[in-house]
């Protein structure tokens, strides 16, 4: 039973959590909760280490090394609002964009420069749930394994093709691929989303709310937005791609 703040694996998990680049620098991360434990075992993430509090947790322990830490250890830890009594350590996948083998109606998410990890993790969601096949991060500012990004996506990181690259190299990989290439650019000349064809290799593009797309994008796809009728002029990023996954399925479904 570890019931000490001073533990060393204690000090070691609270740096995991509030620094990226000791996270990083690791090859590790943290998982609370246990649907999202679950998930990262179910989609072969390595376990290294598991803390459990007793009071709290109801569910099966797992496989592989486990420590008991009191309430209060576990109180310090915990990341979330409310919680599960079950936090894991995993080491951090390494997924090189050249290995994603896209198919014939594969459909990809693309944002660029995405800063909050909430955010992130909404997006990530959306494109498990719908079906997506890839997410790209371009030019990210957000670590995957960032604790939020997991609470967020409720653990849908774990079954997603992830992978993060320069402008470059993105563009790059879509022109090898022959994907139809879908920015969201305001612009007087843009389509309708429901417009496009989901049906064959397509590629949306997503800039942050802040400022969009940026000008490496202008000129290197067609232009689509989602239609509105009120008096907004655009949508928040993750109701957006959600909008967009939606009308992907909708489409492969027919």
């Amino acid at each position: 039973m570890i019931e000490s703040f001073q533990n060393e694996k204690i000090k070691n998990i609270t740096k995991l959590l509030t620094d990226n680049r000791f996270r990083k620098k690791s090859g590790v991360f943290v998982v609370e909760g246990q649907q999202e434990n679950e998930r990262a075992q179910k989609y072969d993430f390595e376990a290294v280490e598991f803390f459990i509090c007793e009071t709290i947790f109801k569910g099966q322990t797992p496989d592989g090394k486990t420590h008991l830490v009191s309430d209060k250890v576990y109180e310090k830890i915990a990341y979330r609002g409310s919680s599960e009594g079950i936090i894991g350590v995993y080491k951090a996948k390494e997924n090189s964009l050249d290995s994603f083998n896209p198919k014939e109606n594969s459909t990809v998410i693309i944002v660029e420069g995405v800063e909050k990890p909430g955010n992130l993790g909404a997006i990530l969601r959306s494109c498990e749930a719908f079906g997506i096949d890839a997410l790209i991060v371009a030019d990210g500012k957000t670590d995957f394994y960032n604790p939020n990004v997991i609470r967020s996506s409720v653990g849908c990181l774990f079954g997603m093709q992830v992978f993060q690259a320069e402008n470059e190299e993105t563009l790059e990989f879509l022109q090898k691929n022959q994907f139809n290439i879908y920015t969201t650019i305001m612009d007087e000349s843009s389509e309708d989303l429901y417009k496009r064809d989901f049906t064959q290799k397509s590629a949306v593009l997503f800039g942050t709310e802040h400022s969009g797309l940026s000008d490496f994008w202008i000129g290197k796809g067609k232009n689509t937005l989602i239609p509105m009728t009120g008096s907004i002029d655009s949508l928040n990023l993750s109701n957006a791609v959600a909008i967009t996954c939606y009308e992907a399925l909708k489409q492969k479904k027919g």
